[in-house]
């Protein structure tokens, strides 16, 4: 009986050192990437405020700011706003938009405005749609074919729902969840940039 409560002992003890053992690697891993990780997320961030926004000379990410939409009373999402100036004034913006009905799930989407609200560019960021489907939306809603192209758009001045739900923008051939999606996403983009009181109301 002695030699199995050892045992149990010895492998309990064995255990236990593989666990700390384990636990400082994984952290120290956790910290060897964390920095890399971010700068990585952050040169992404960048990128996108420089593709869609109106051109700037300010810095848009020392001055981006966080914009809480709501839906009644309750809480609905965070959106950051990144202000484009040039000789400081203001000429629009870029916004990290995002929404949650997508097939998928998340769609995260970086969409630039004009001061006048009109949308100059997008890029998507990141979503879960399905490949060769859903993911086509990076490219769709910037198509000069038929209805399918949202630049130069203003959100409270066109219908920008699918056409089927009685908007103006076709969808994605056999994606029209997506489709929504994306357009929602773009909705909420607007709703953080008229927000902001240099935007130019309509």
């Amino acid at each position: 009986m002695a030699k199995k409560a050892s045992t149990f002992f010895n492998m309990t003890l064995v255990l236990t050192a593989v666990c700390i053992v384990a636990g400082v690697v994984l952290g120290a891993v956790h910290r060897l990437t964390e920095e890399p990780v971010m700068r990585a997320e952050k040169a992404k961030q960048e990128q996108a405020v420089q593709e869609v926004a109106p051109d700037f000379d300010n810095d848009p990410l020392a001055e981006q700011y966080v914009c809480t939409l709501y839906a009644g009373t309750k809480e609905e999402m965070t959106l950051t706003v990144f202000p484009a100036r040039q000789n400081g004034v203001f000429v629009g913006a870029a916004v990290e938009s995002l929404t949650r009905k997508g097939f998928g799930g998340e769609i995260s989407v970086m969409v630039g405005f004009d001061a006048d609200s009109t949308i100059r560019n997008y890029r998507v960021l990141k979503h879960a749609e399905t490949p060769g489907l859903g993911s086509k939306m990076e490219e769709w809603f910037r198509s000069d074919k038929n209805r399918q192209s949202i630049l130069g758009l203003h959100p409270d001045k066109e219908n920008l729902n699918v056409s089927k739900d009685g908007g103006q923008i076709d969808a994605i051939t056999a994606a029209t969840i997506s489709s929504r999606a994306f357009l929602d996403a773009i909705q909420n983009a607007y709703r953080a940039f008229i927000q902001n009181p240099e935007t130019i109301k309509p």
